[in-house]
């Protein structure tokens, strides 16, 4: 046999002399260690890639619209300190209770304070992204919304501070009163339900706003025309005087809600649309 044979016997050909065999380096790499074997890690992080990138947190468009959430909620919470008003601001008239009517003025400044928080909210998330479509629809309105949140809270206020006008016993007279009493239980449903229409997007029953408001102006004229059938003692007509302005400040608050109303309708269809037409004369409904 060769001495060019195998031990086995078998042959295997031998490197020319100008013809380098395998080098220590190639099979160890060039330090001469052997290369890491790649981890588990590595192997899970190049096949899952596309998972990793699904995992990150929520992108700024996201973030902005979550944001824009929380001030819709802490704007409709406006509302219910409208109802806490108005049902004190009642009480304190059915009873002529002079102290509770000062505790709705002096209670006046968590409207102003939510009114100033939303605000600051609103431009400060405008600074930080600019609102397109539909964002940019309810930011215009929350606008409106706390406008007129802030306004109701006014009108509360003005029927507070008439209470104390007229004295802790005034001669009054019962059915205007009943009167002003059921025109303020219309005005606090009409607030509940703007609310309701808004957070659900309802444009149905943001429309049915205007069924309320319509009893709610019947109730002023009949009060008007109460008031001025009163007779002839200076200090009931002076009280039946206030009672009309406590009318006219529950009418506002009535048409402050339909005016939340339409813009439930503005946020859905993009479109601004009166409810009625007050252009119009008012007949006898």
């Amino acid at each position: 046999m060769s001495p060019e044979s195998s031990a086995s016997g078998g042959w295997r050909s031998q490197p020319k002399a100008d013809e380098p065999g395998p080098s220590f380096s190639d099979s160890y790499g060039p330090a001469g260690r052997a290369p890491a074997p790649r981890t588990r890690g590595a192997q899970a992080a190049s096949a899952g890639g596309a998972t990793g990138s699904a995992l990150a947190g929520p992108t700024p468009r996201q973030h902005f619209q979550q944001q824009l959430r929380e001030l819709e909620q802490r704007a409709l919470g406006g509302l219910d300190i409208i109802v806490e008003q108005l049902d004190r601001v009642l009480e304190a008239l059915e009873h002529q209770d002079v102290e509770l009517a000062a505790m709705v003025i002096a209670d006046d400044d968590r409207v102003d304070g939510r009114y100033l928080e939303i605000h600051q909210g609103i431009l400060s998330l405008l600074a930080l992204q600019a609102p397109v479509a539909g964002d940019l629809r309810v930011v215009a309105a929350l606008l409106h919304v706390m406008k007129n949140i802030e306004r109701m809270g006014d009108q509360c206020v003005n029927i507070a501070k008439l209470i104390p006008l007229s004295g802790h016993e005034p001669p009054r007279r019962r059915e205007l009163l009943e009167a002003l009493l059921k025109m303020g239980a219309l005005a606090r449903s009409e607030v509940t339900q703007c609310k309701a229409a808004f957070a659900t997007r309802d444009v149905a029953l943001a429309e049915d706003l205007v069924r309320q408001d319509r009893a709610i102006n019947r109730l002023n004229r009949d009060i008007f025309r109460m008031a001025l059938e009163v007779g002839d003692d200076p200090d009931t007509r002076e009280w039946a005087m206030h009672m009309i302005l406590v009318a006219r400040a529950l009418e506002r608050i009535g048409d402050n809600a339909v005016d939340i109303g339409e813009q439930v309708a503005f946020v859905v269809t993009g479109l601004f649309r009166e409810f009625s037409d007050s252009s119009q004369p008012v007949g006898r409904d």
